[in-house]
């Protein structure tokens, strides 16, 4: 997939987020750590977000599947971390991001 359309599709599914939760996602894999869905969904959990864990692993999976940028460790449990590559590209949309709410 080509950078440009990454950069679309992670445009679009912020432009999307009503409460901040897919913002908070973005930005806790962009820490560089690998995660299991159990562990986002605590982190979340613990910014007050009401969500349960099946929606955060809906939200973990359109990030890998539809946006691309994720990758997986697979294990017993499996976890997840953003691709390298696309750190900068994250970075850069998320501070976009941050000076359109102003």
């Amino acid at each position: 997939m080509k950078e440009r359309e990454i950069e679309a599709r992670l445009r679009k599914y912020l432009d999307r987020d009503r409460n901040g939760v897919r913002r908070a996602l973005i930005e806790t894999l962009l820490s560089g750590q690998k995660y299991t869905t159990d562990e986002i969904y605590r982190i979340l959990n613990g910014r007050e977000f009401e969500l349960n864990i099946r929606g955060v692993s809906a939200m973990v999976g359109l990030i890998g599947a539809r946006i691309g940028i994720l990758k997986v460790e697979m294990g017993e449990k499996n976890r997840y971390y953003l691709k390298e590559e696309y750190r900068n590209l994250v970075k850069r949309v998320l501070e976009e991001y941050d000076s359109k709410d102003i």
